[in-house]
């Protein structure tokens, strides 16, 4: 959800940003979103269908200058495979761009209504534009 979000405002913005997405298991690697989710995000003007699910590496800390996380499991995952402390410095949790050091989780819609989708897609257009505000980046 979250990559969908920020590609479409660093597609509308021009930016020269690199998006990529990837979960820390491996049980939905090739699956794209889940179907209410490309729905909700559709009604809000972003088409997430395209992305498809992999599972994080090693070496994503080699190609990426920042890696955010939705919660605290899944940072916990992320930092398990940093090889330094290097690594370490580029984990975040993506709510902290929003609300700084109060580590606060993105809520899992999953098993939750449209009103859940909807909190959600809300709650990461405001971090994406908070980050982008947060942030220089070139065009």
């Amino acid at each position: 959800m979250a990559d969908g979000w920020l590609r479409h405002r660093v597609n509308e913005l021009g930016l020269a940003i690199e998006v990529d997405s990837a979960g820390t298991a491996n049980y939905h690697v090739g699956s794209q979103p889940d179907h209410r989710m490309c729905k909700w995000s559709k009604e809000y003007g972003v088409d997430i269908s395209g992305l498809r699910a992999r599972q994080f590496t090693v070496e994503d800390f080699d190609n990426y200058d920042r890696i955010f996380v939705m919660d605290i499991s899944n940072r916990n995952n992320v930092l398990k495979l940093a090889r330094n402390e290097s690594d370490k410095q580029k984990v975040s949790l993506y709510l902290d761009e929003l609300y700084p050091n109060e580590s606060r989780e993105v809520p899992d819609p999953y098993y939750g209504g449209d009103a859940d989708f909807r909190h959600v897609i809300e709650l990461l257009d405001q971090t994406t534009n908070a980050f982008l505000a947060n942030n220089a980046f070139s065009k």
